[in-house]
């Protein structure tokens, strides 16, 4: 997480960091909440020819275009229709916009640094990079996405040619 960014919080001694948890499938996920702009509901997408199988298309926010990241389609998960609590999380990364689709937005939740264990070791492969550790939300255990790799892995997206592209298609 960059600690530059974050919301920390000082209380007592103890440094809390303020996590958006949301869900994808059945698993839940949390996202430093310094990274949302808004959540929004589900809006009209339009597809992008070429762009990496992930990214479901761009849609058009007040103006500016904005590519979204099906987390379903990242996780290689089974893609349902949108349900009733679908939303699309507005993020900033790396100087960009993006939304994030996912199942459910859950709340905001305050983790104090002794709270978040490193990621499991038995998460191997690719997927094991997208996660900087986990916390404990009730009986549930949360995955902290690292957004940066979410978008920089082997298909890497430029968002740049992408909001180009979806300019020329709207």
């Amino acid at each position: 997480m960059h600690r530059d960014q974050s919301e920390e919080r000082h209380t007592g001694g103890r440094v809390e960091v303020q996590l958006a948890c949301f869900r994808v499938g059945h698993l839940y996920y949390g996202l430093d909440i310094m990274r949302i702009r808004e959540v929004i509901r589900p809006m009209k997408i339009t597809p992008i020819p070429k762009s990496p199988a992930f990214v479901e298309g761009v849609i058009n926010l007040r103006g500016a275009v904005i590519p979204v990241v099906d987390m379903r389609r990242r996780f290689d998960l089974e893609i349902p229709p949108d349900g009733r609590k679908t939303r699309i999380m507005i993020c900033a990364v790396s100087g960009r916009v993006i939304g994030l689709k996912v199942d459910e937005v859950a709340e905001v939740r305050s983790y104090g640094r002794g709270d978040i264990q490193p990621a499991p070791h038995y998460i191997k492969g690719p997927e094991a990079e997208f996660f900087l550790g986990v916390c404990r939300r009730d009986d549930d255990l949360v995955m902290i996405l690292d957004l940066e790799k979410i978008l920089s892995s082997e298909e890497k997206i430029d968002l740049e040619t992408l909001g180009a592209e979806a300019e020329s298609t709207v």
